[in-house]
């Protein structure tokens, strides 16, 4: 048993956390290969290392994937201090190497100076497709402002499906449910964001981030564009980029009369922050969501507004009324914020009222013994006490997007 501990103990020195070994990297300068400052790690490698991110077989791994900063071509290295060896029998250490070639596009390079090489050809990158918006961040680090540009794109750009195939490795490691997409399929639409930046008095153009969008088809003759996945890269996160591509998006798809409205697929919490951010910045200026038009109620000349003009659905509309109509009320007059209260709650009730009716029905077929282990549903303090949890949560997130309004 004792011999058993100790090389349990052994083999768990040979275990490394995937998410610290993988080392992410956007180089723009040779220094910067060696640049430990410059480094991010994943969020996740369960898709590629399994549920407990961990690869067996190494001591002090490191799994390099560096990248130039625009066109995205790849330095892939596997680096480690101790191996495990024959003396541990019938252990073998796994093979973290296949697993990243299995999910990067062939043609990296294994070799620092082949990537220096290619590095030196940065300056001939450009931004795919059509420039859509531009705008500026004040960087407090150099002291300046920096211009950033979004770009729509498709695969019909030349030497686009070859960037993107390695623009789309990143989702793996920080989309938690992340797939790569059938890029034969025309109905994808494309849109990045490039930082402009200067070196040896050249105007190069660096990866921020991405966001891809499927155009679906609604009978008889309109398309409803879907938000499929999105990504601002973590050394830019942060700063707003999120914001300015959703809302370039936005602005984009509005253009287009068969435009029905802009939804999201399976959206995250951060997402949906994002999202409430962005649709109450467009909507603030519509007449029907005037201050005036606010304390009369949320309308159908709020939701029709919203689609006509920003291809905003009247779920999302809704949302974003009660967001400005909590900005426009004094919530320290009592019956003002009765009245705002009594409103959210009450489409809050909605699923609430909804389960009463099932119930209702259940209780005219249930057997007693199986109506006793629904019975608890039904209990309406409890019912109370959930929805006023609810509305106390939905408090706080509008209140964050009204602190993010007055900051820009």
């Amino acid at each position: 048993m004792a011999g058993m501990d100790a090389m349990e103990k052994k083999l768990a020195e040979y275990k490394c956390d995937t998410n610290e070994a993988i080392c992410l990297k956007l180089v723009r300068f040779p220094e910067d290969v060696g640049d430990e400052s410059t480094t991010f790690h994943p969020e996740y490698s369960h898709q590629l290392y399994g549920d407990d991110e961990v690869a067996f077989g190494y001591k002090g791994l490191q799994i390099q994937l560096y990248y130039t900063a625009g066109n995205l071509n790849t330095l892939f290295k596997i680096k480690y201090t101790a191996k495990v060896s024959e003396k541990f029998d019938c252990v073998e250490p796994d093979d973290v190497e296949c697993k990243i070639r299995e999910n990067i596009p062939p043609g990296f390079c294994s070799n620092t100076d082949d990537f220096i090489t290619l590095l030196e050809k940065e300056a001939n990158f450009k931004p795919f497709g059509s420039l859509l918006h531009t705008y500026s961040v004040h960087s407090g680090d150099e002291g300046e402002d920096i211009t950033y540009q979004i770009y729509k794109a498709d695969m019909t750009c030349p030497g686009f499906q070859e960037y993107h195939k390695r623009l789309q490795t990143f989702l793996i490691w920080f989309i938690e449910t992340a797939s790569f997409i059938d890029v034969d399929d025309d109905r994808w639409d494309f849109f990045l964001i490039f930082e402009k930046y200067n070196k040896d008095g050249e105007t190069l153009f660096a990866t921020v981030g991405y966001m891809t969008v499927y155009n679906y088809y609604v009978y008889p003759d309109k398309t409803r564009p879907r938000v499929s996945q999105m990504l601002v890269l973590p050394p830019f996160q942060g700063e707003g980029h999120g914001a300015q591509l959703l809302e370039a998006v936005h602005r984009f798809y509005c253009t287009f009369p068969l435009v029905q409205d802009i939804t999201a697929e399976d959206p995250s919490e951060n997402y949906v922050k994002l999202r409430d951010f962005v649709l109450v910045k467009l909507c603030q200026s519509l007449p029907s969501f005037s201050p005036d038009q606010l304390c009369e109620g949320f309308s159908e000349a709020m939701a029709t507004e919203a689609r006509e003009k920003l291809k905003i659905n009247k779920k999302h509309a809704r949302r974003v009324y009660e967001i400005l109509r909590l900005r426009a009320t004094d919530m320290s007059d009592e019956e003002k914020a009765r009245s705002y209260r009594l409103e959210v709650k009450r489409r809050l009730f909605g699923p609430y009222k909804k389960n009463q009716r099932e119930m209702t029905k259940m209780m005219r077929c249930l057997r007693p013994e199986e109506l006793a282990s629904h019975i608890s549903q039904m209990d309406t303090k409890l019912q109370h006490e959930e929805l006023e949890k609810s509305y106390q949560e939905l408090l706080g997130e509008y209140r964050r997007v009204i602190e993010r309004l007055a900051r820009t």
